[in-house]
């Protein structure tokens, strides 16, 4: 299974799933036809079913291990968007609800969130626990690449 990004059309708003494969080669909005930028790019979503299939990836991957309850969570989201829109087509960013996705969470014993795990070719090389600057999870995933 291909990894897939979303990316919002700037032109009328429709969310599009694009193969990560495609970036580069400047995919269309299936709705308008309008030219989508990778720049408008939003974390992909992980999940237990998904997920070991989307780490695998030759891209560094950065995944944010969360709960819409978690007030730390709640902080970090706004840092996770950005960073997927600054390293769209370098990285595959994304978020895992952990009280949706407990398989996953329990396999990385996450016990305390925010969770980041960074991979590098399917393997975790990295996890930061708790609110941390954007600085230091750019840096983080910039040693990846």
């Amino acid at each position: 299974m291909e990894e897939i990004v979303i990316i919002r059309c700037p032109r009328c708003g429709v969310k599009n799933r694009v193969p990560l494969s495609r970036i580069q080669a400047g995919p269309r909005c299936g709705k308008c036809k309008a030219p989508l930028s990778a720049e408008t790019s939003e974390p992909v979503v992980f999940t237990d079913m998904n997920f070991e299939d989307l780490i695998k990836t030759s891209l560094p991957v950065l995944v944010d291990c969360w709960a819409p309850w978690c007030g730390p969570c709640r902080v970090i989201g706004p840092i996770i968007e950005e960073l997927a829109k600054e390293f769209s087509g370098k990285a595959l960013i994304g978020k895992l609800n952990v009280d949706e996705n407990p398989i996953t969470a329990q396999r990385f014993q996450i016990q305390n969130i925010p969770t980041l795990l960074f991979f590098k070719n399917g393997r975790i090389e990295d996890s930061i626990i708790g609110l941390v600057p954007g600085q230091e999870i750019r840096q983080r995933l910039a040693a990846l690449m």
